[in-house]
């Protein structure tokens, strides 16, 4: 009798672990690490880096991946830098991860070069189809998609905007990278709305070390009715200078993102670039669960940021129009 109870209860106990294997399977295959690469032309301590960081592992979390339980991620930080990215690029596509996600322009290119395997999503990339990273916003085909910043034709805003907060204004200078496609195509968009504006522009190449930059704009400044526009492209490394030289040559500038407005700059326009890694989250989710990147279509900004420091304004005399404030997302005193 006793030998049948106990064989009854072992046979019991064999059928209830049977029965949780699926179960712990399930499990397990689910807490299985992945990996990711970010390929940044930020520096990594650059305030702009902490907050997409940031932004980016608690939607991960959200969706259910944790950094240490059941994600890895590797960041690379290249502060601009063509032999950086390069170097970095063909590292991480060596690590094999499941997805790469690179930010901007200057990053994508040697990414590509270093991969067409590995999938990798995109974010703040201007006319990724005219520059051949994607088949088609749509159907980008290949081993990538992602979040465009803008269309070319946002550059034209930034101009109208200089001639709202400083009507005065007759010269504009436009710091621009004249060796890629991004840099030649806003330029063209502000050079074809000059004469709308009034205005004679003159270019300043970000392609030249920054304190030539800075002497060019000091330069720029000394003939009255002076503006200026920083446009994408190869500002990332020179921002504070760039920012320091137009505040002491006290002229008004118009750039494209918020970090400039909060750093000092005087306004700013463009895409919300933090909302942008909220967003790509569920892309990198979406290719973990097994889709392709082939098959998610490129996507445009949803959220747009006007931003205009007063502080800054009233440094350089300025009185912005109610109208101009009444449509500012944010106003820095």
């Amino acid at each position: 009798m006793t030998v049948t109870i106990a064989r009854r209860k072992f046979v019991a106990a064999i059928g209830g672990a049977a029965a949780s294997w699926p179960l712990a399977a399930r499990a397990q295959q689910r807490e299985r690490m992945r990996r990711i690469g970010v390929l940044s032309s930020l520096p990594e301590h650059d305030p702009e880096s902490v907050s997409r960081r940031a932004v980016l592992e608690q939607a991960l979390q959200a969706l259910g991946w944790t950094v240490g339980r059941n994600l890895r991620i590797d960041y690379r930080w290249t502060n601009a830098e063509p032999a950086l990215l390069r170097k970095f690029a063909a590292e991480l596509a060596a690590l094999s991860p499941d997805v790469i996600l690179v930010s901007g322009n200057s990053a994508i290119a040697p990414m590509l070069q270093a991969t067409r395997t590995v999938a990798i999503i995109f974010v703040q990339v201007i006319d990724p189809v005219g520059s051949g990273f994607v088949e088609s916003m749509a159907r980008p085909g290949g081993n990538v998609t992602g979040f465009t910043q803008f269309e070319y034709s946002l550059a034209a805003k930034w101009l109208e905007l200089l001639k709202e907060l400083a009507p005065r204004v007759t010269r504009v200078a436009v710091v621009r990278d004249p060796t890629r496609g991004p840099g030649i195509g806003q330029f063209a968009v502000i050079q074809a709305m000059a004469p709308t504006h009034a205005v004679e522009l003159t270019p300043i190449n970000v392609n030249d070390q920054a304190e030539a930059q800075s002497r060019r704009i000091a330069a720029f400044a000394t003939s009255p009715n002076g503006g200026l526009i920083a446009t994408v492209g190869g500002t990332a490394n020179v921002r504070a200078e760039l920012i320091a030289a137009v505040a002491k040559s006290r002229l008004p500038a118009v750039y494209p993102y918020r970090y400039f407005a909060a750093e000092g700059g005087l306004l700013s326009y463009g895409p919300d670039t933090i909302d942008q890694f909220v967003r790509v989250a569920g892309y990198v989710d979406r290719i973990l669960k097994g889709e392709k990147p082939a098959d998610l279509p490129v996507q445009a900004p949803v959220k747009y940021q006007l931003v205009i420091n007063l502080k800054t304004a009233k440094a350089l005399g300025l009185e912005v129009p109610s109208t101009l404030l009444a449509r500012a997302d944010e106003v820095i005193e």
